[in-house]
């Protein structure tokens, strides 16, 4: 029998951990929010950028798995990036989760709110980010989905299921409806077959516009490593988060790839009317392409609302997947004695970490309301592409642990050598470099960037986008510091040790004894 003090066992299978891996991506909402953008960056070459972008998500997946067969613990690349590196690579690879996590939020509330209102008709409402009516209705949706994720992970995978069968099922309807169009010569102007040179990556333009492309890509495949992070709750610890991982990155891939083929035929890539590089909806492109899509009849129009709560449930379900892996990597983070005890509290009933989801939670709250009301509520936007920096930092962080972990095992054949070495530190690599550059070039004020200025010698501006994803992953190491002085085992690297452990199906508990320390 489980005990009190540990998560709930065997609860999800393998279906239910793609199901939570997948529905972490949000595919509705990051399609809605970036494929436009990412056609502005690279034009008709948007097919193959979906493709290319896999590549990584895919490789750094792999690693994922290879390391969780040995390793299932909820920190995922905390503990990895811990034993490959020492103490304060790990406790950044951490905090650079809670990090990302904690910034998507107020988005995913932002758009939950405002589909809400486009929903039941009020799109005076919806269209205002910082209405106060958007701004209630998206902390109710945080507070929801935080009691949600605390109620129990077999609720919240049942939800999951339904949120994503939703969401699922339109944008392959969509994506139908639009293909048929353009097919039978009823498309809008600039409508056209799908070509194969949408897949040349030789006709991309600028190396400049194909890493942006490829970063916008990197935010839309997020999440699947969610799958992973619930490992203690699957039927098989070492072995179904694995799969998950890497079957949610295939899914994803071929739902992506499906919708931007069937949007591109439909709406062309021009800068006017339905274009998806048309500024006035390049970060809207699905509520852009609904009714023209569907047309205006009452099937049409019911199809449409249906788009809109496709959104709706996406941004809604993504909100309660992304508390899922955070709230359990401060839990492992906790019983490792990286941060507070409490934080490795575990709910009697539920068994949830209770401190941990809540704390989140409210974390994401105060987050949502100080973004919104900053700059006029374009912070969350430019928290959404700070986001690529927190996620190319712990994704490439674990790519590089699986390499170097495993490195003494090269020698005992070639299938060792590249799947669990070369594959994910290519991946790996990839990513950190992708973060590397985004935190460079987001230094720079864009034109329609928000910025802070500098009050002393040399009076910089400084982009908010370099603000928040630099800014916030740089706050984690006053943090460390302090935890380090007031718990110093963890910070000294006595509590995991620089080596994979024998495999295992267990973590530490909340009362074990620290190497080191008296127990």
């Amino acid at each position: 029998m489980t005990s009190p003090g540990t998560l709930r066992s065997g609860a999800l299978s393998l279906a239910s951990s793609v199901v939570i891996g997948v529905a972490s991506a949000g595919p509705a909402y990051s399609i809605t929010a970036t494929l436009g953008l990412v056609v502005v960056a690279v034009g008709a070459q948007a097919p193959v950028i979906v493709l290319l972008a896999f590549v990584p998500m895919l490789l750094v997946a792999i690693g994922y798995r290879e390391l969780n067969a040995v390793e299932p613990d909820p920190g995922t690349t905390f503990v990895w990036a811990t034993r490959a590196f020492g103490p304060f690579a790990g406790w950044m690879s951490g905090w650079a989760i809670v990090v990302s996590d904690l910034l998507v939020m107020a988005s995913l509330a932002q758009i939950s709110s405002q589909y809400t209102f486009h929903l039941v008709g009020a799109h005076g409402i919806g269209a205002d980010a910082t209405s106060p009516w958007v701004l209630l209705l998206g902390i109710a949706y945080l507070v929801v989905m935080t009691l949600v994720a605390l109620y129990g992970i077999d609720v919240s995978a049942r939800l999951q299921s339904w949120l994503l069968t939703v969401e699922f099922g339109m944008l392959v309807v969509f994506s139908v409806v639009a293909l048929a169009r353009v097919a039978l010569g009823h498309g809008p102007a600039g409508s056209g077959l799908p070509h194969w040179s949408w897949f040349n990556p030789f006709e991309l333009g600028s190396f400049s516009d194909f890493v942006t492309a490829m970063l916008l890509m990197v935010f839309i495949y997020w999440g699947w490593d969610s799958a992973v992070a619930v490992n203690q709750e699957t039927v098989d610890p070492r072995r179904t988060p694995g799969r998950a991982a890497v079957l949610s990155t295939v899914t994803l891939v071929a739902l992506y790839l499906l919708v931007t083929v069937a949007s591109q035929a439909f709406a062309g890539t021009g800068t006017t009317g339905l274009g998806l590089a048309n500024p006035d909806h390049a970060d809207d492109v699905l509520g852009a392409l609904g009714e023209a899509v569907f047309g205006d009849g009452v099937v049409g129009a019911v199809l449409v609302h249906l788009l809109f709560l496709m959104v709706l449930t996406s941004a809604a379900a993504s909100t309660q997947t992304t508390i899922l892996p955070t709230a359990r990597a401060t839990y492992s983070m906790a019983l490792h004695h990286a941060l507070p005890a409490a934080f490795g509290r575990i709910h009697p009933r539920f068994r949830t970490p209770s401190f941990s989801t809540i704390v989140f939670g409210a974390a994401s709250v105060v987050l949502y309301v100080a973004l919104n009301f900053a700059s006029g509520g374009r912070l969350i936007a430019q928290a959404v592409t700070a986001i690529g920096i927190s996620i190319g930092v712990y994704y490439g962080l674990t790519g590089l642990s699986c390499a170097w972990l495993y490195r003494d095992r090269f020698a005992s054949g070639a299938r060792t050598f590249i799947v669990k070495g070369v594959l994910p530190a290519v991946g790996g690599c990839a990513l950190l470099f992708a973060a590397a550059w985004t935190a460079v070039t987001s230094w720079w004020v864009g034109d329609a960037g928000s910025s802070w200025h500098l009050p002393f010698a040399p009076h910089w501006e400084i982009g908010a986008t370099f603000l928040l994803g630099v800014g916030t992953l740089a706050l984690g190491v006053p943090i460390y510091l302090a935890l380090a002085g007031l718990m110093p085992p963890f910070f000294r690297g006595e509590v995991l040790a620089r080596e994979l452990p024998a495999p295992t199906e267990e973590i530490i508990e909340a009362d074990a004894p620290v190497p080191g320390r008296p127990g």
